[in-house]
């Protein structure tokens, strides 16, 4: 069993439509939403919700009844630093909504199986929210009764110098859908790494794996996070799990939460600035180093191409490359091209050997497969057979580094590790090669891991790093031989 984010509770919760158990660590959505905002120093504040307006906050965050927001504030931080408004009104854009949606696919029983992404538009969903830091401005949106009566109200008692109108991009969920909670929660998991800053009573027990303190909080050597576990839950010991997932509160035992201690906090607005600033400034160096890179692995073995060309011709005729549908950004497909090193018949005669599969995921992988062509085990050794993606990466469709580029069908497989690993190109090689182990049951679980950590710390230090291992792999190989 795979533990996913609608899949965890299967007892009592047989679909993702299906409303789940009200909290974790005593917290609704809407709370998760709120104290993840007070971990950057944030105030949530909702017309007609009465609440102590904290003194203590960075900014307050003016946001609508059941609205459930992630977005990165860091560019309006000069705007709010150096213009000095009393109110930005951002216009919050969900691009996802016009790139895909979300299929649920059930069994015939009612039992979750898998997320489906559609590409191709389900139509622009928008939120208007504010930011100040006036805690007068916080009082008048307050006492509102709806988000409509209090935008009037600013209207009214703001000049037009004192506005200043944005537009950002975000991710935008309802609390009062059941299925968008639940995918509120998932990207939530995924993207808050320290939620101890503003809950208490929760510590972590493994890699990005975080529970209430107790005997129950063991965690199996198989768990892959980032995993959440309630109170009163606890991970089967001899079954994986892979994050980003949610175990919800046992209903019977339910912690009661502790306040948000803000004058604890660490204001972190400078931080986002700099991360958001880093990314920017990177990805057009990357991709300059990627054409350099590739031009240069290209010409330095042009020479093999037609000896391995006409060692695949003799041993099993045309064709001579391979090339095979996979996604790049945005789920766009490509063809990444091989120097083909299977049998002209190999697809045909998968099915057969699928009970040999030594995967646990959606992969194929058999030791010593029979399908290799003994040219093409000489070409998988070296990693040959890879030289003419380096053509992708001039093609853009392909970086030096990234996640392992893989088909449509297994990015299904995990919707969230399916999100992080589209966001970016997909590479030559990567984190997971360098690292996997290839240990029975757990290479799916390395591949999810590695490559949502890559993305998340995506750097040109981390690919030199990457590049520099490849190589020395490579070398080994070649000594051994």
């Amino acid at each position: 069993m795979r533990i996913s984010l609608t899949d965890t509770e299967t007892s009592t919760q047989p679909s993702p439509q299906a409303a789940p158990p009200s909290t974790i660590w005593g917290l609704t959505p809407t709370d998760l939403h709120d104290r993840f905002w007070a971990s950057r120093g944030v105030q949530v504040v909702r017309p007609g919700e009465p609440s102590a307006i904290v003194p203590h906050a960075e900014l307050y965050l003016l946001t609508s009844h059941g609205a459930l927001t992630i977005f990165r504030p860091a560019s309006l931080l000069d705007t709010i630093s150096w213009l000095t408004p009393d109110l930005v009104a951002v216009r919050l854009v969900d691009p996802s909504k016009d790139e895909f949606s979300e299929v649920v696919h059930s069994s015939p029983d009612g039992r979750f199986e898998r997320f489906e992404r559609i590409y191709g538009g389900t139509g622009a969903r928008t939120l208007r929210v504010g930011l100040t830091s006036d805690p007068e401005i916080v009082r008048v949106w307050q006492a509102a009764p709806d988000d409509t009566t209090a935008w009037q109200r600013l209207r009214g008692i703001l000049k037009p110098s004192a506005r200043y109108a944005a537009r950002l991009t975000g991710r935008i969920f309802s609390a009062d859908s059941p299925e968008d909670s639940a995918l509120f929660l998932r990207e939530l998991v995924r993207r808050w790494r320290r939620p101890d800053t503003t809950i208490s009573g929760i510590t972590s027990i493994g890699t990005d794996i975080w529970s209430v303190q107790g005997p129950e909080s063991a965690v199996p050597a198989a768990a892959s996070g980032p995993l959440w576990i309630g109170a009163g839950r606890s991970l089967p010991a001899d079954q994986p799990a892979v994050g980003p997932a949610v175990l919800w509160d046992d209903p019977t035992k339910t912690p009661t939460p502790a306040p948000v201690e803000w004058l604890t906090l660490e204001p972190i607005a400078e931080s986002l600035a700099a991360v958001q600033q880093a990314k920017v400034v990177s990805r057009p160096f990357k991709r300059a180093f990627d054409i350099a890179f590739a031009l240069f692995v290209l010409l330095f073995t042009l020479p093999l191409y037609p000896i391995i060309a006409f060692a695949v011709w003799i041993e099993d005729g045309l064709p001579i490359f391979f090339s095979h549908q996979r996604e790049t950004i945005g789920g766009r497909r490509f063809g990444c091209l091989k120097f083909r090193s299977m049998r002209r018949d190999a697809e045909k005669i998968k099915a057969q050997l699928a009970s040999a599969n030594k995967a646990d995921g959606p992969q194929f992988f058999i030791p010593d497969d029979p399908r290799l062509t003994r040219v093409g085990r000489v070409l998988r050794d070296f990693q040959f057979d890879e030289l003419p993606q380096f053509i992708n990466v001039l093609k853009g469709d392909m970086s030096i580094v990234g996640p392992r580029p893989s088909p449509f069908k297994e990015n299904q497989y995990c919707p969230a590790w399916r999100e992080a690993r589209l966001s970016v190109r997909p590479g030559v090689t990567g984190l997971w090669q360098i690292r996997r182990t290839r240990a029975e049951g757990t290479d799916f679980q390395e591949w999810i891991k590695y490559d949502i950590e890559y993305v998340e710390n995506e750097s040109i230090l981390l690919d030199l790093w990457i590049i520099w291992k490849t190589v020395l792999l490579v070398l080994k190989r070649v000594m051994r031989s």
